[in-house]
């Protein structure tokens, strides 16, 4: 007897046995030797076609079959965006009308445990892409993938990174993953920020990002940053406090993932926004503090 409603996914390259054994996962019992049968005995065993398939009510076993030759499936899409916190990916996926919200009223403890995450805050560690998904799927579906993407970039990544970077764990790189992608204005300094902030992360210098205390004002922040705000310490605040923030502040992506990992060689400890969305990188404090008067005091 079917669970209904049932949400199945087909892979690409699957044939007649796999998409068989998927309607099984999803709770739709399928006597697989008759389905074959008729599979076979139409032509159609060669058919199947992939994606996201939404059963919401019994089908007969040709209907069933009619529906997975055809490709009836009904999609729609979730982008999730780089450098978005937990809360905007919420609101995105709480705003799609494409979606059941499954979510709904619970804290972020229990969207983790909705998601299978082992981690205690769910900063992070959801992988910015766009997800296709049939027409009613749970908002959990695609916390799922998103999640286990996030996990399977991390782990390639960390099994490619720099050996001298002082990461005690791929969470701590995703730490650093995500304040680079907040840092970073032009995409070609990417690996030049993740080299500054490396640096300064390896001779316990203080990392000095606004980022990560804009992230731990939370609401209070109305978009202007006071000297007070870098003053006033906290869990967040890099200014007062030497290592990394305790989590991640946004979601990373690759390329963010991959500076942090393999940053650039580079003897700079400091960068300044020249504004253009370009930086002046400079190796020591002095040459910083004319960085500085030039392009954000006006100074000559």
């Amino acid at each position: 007897m079917a669970k209904l409603p049932a949400e199945i996914e087909i892979p690409r390259g699957a044939g007649l046995r796999t998409a068989i054994e998927q309607l099984d996962k999803g709770g739709v019992a399928v006597r697989p030797l008759q389905f074959e049968l008729l599979a076979r005995a139409l032509g159609r065993e060669r058919e199947i076609k992939a994606g996201n398939y939404q059963l919401l009510q019994p089908l007969t076993p040709l209907e069933l079959l009619r529906k997975l030759t055809r490709g009836d499936v009904t999609q729609a899409e979730a982008r999730l965006i780089e450098g978005w916190t937990f809360a905007q990916l919420r609101a995105a996926l709480d705003a799609s009308p494409d979606l059941r919200h499954d979510t709904a009223g619970l804290d972020e403890t229990q969207v983790l445990g909705r998601v299978g995450a082992a981690e205690l805050h769910p900063e992070g560690l959801f992988f910015p892409d766009t997800y296709l998904f049939a027409r009613g799927t749970s908002d959990v579906a695609v916390l799922r993938r998103a999640y286990g993407a996030m996990q399977r970039h991390l782990a390639e990544e960390w099994s490619k990174r720099d050996p001298t970077i002082p990461y005690r764990t791929p969470y701590d790189a995703l730490i650093m993953a995500s304040i680079i992608e907040k840092e970073t204005g032009k995409a070609s300094e990417r690996d030049l920020i993740g080299g500054v902030l490396v640096n300064r992360l390896r001779i316990g210098m203080r990392l000095q990002v606004d980022p990560t205390v804009i992230y731990g004002l939370g609401t209070a922040f109305d978009g202007n940053l006071k000297r007070s705000h870098l003053t006033d310490d906290g869990p967040y605040n890099t200014y007062t406090r030497a290592g990394l923030p305790p989590t991640p502040i946004a979601m990373p992506g690759l390329a963010s993932l991959r500076s942090a990992m393999r940053p650039a060689k580079t003897d700079a400890l400091y960068y300044v926004s020249r504004g253009d969305g370009s930086s002046h990188f400079s190796r020591s404090l002095e040459e910083h503090n004319r960085a500085v008067s030039k392009y954000q005091r006006g100074g000559r």
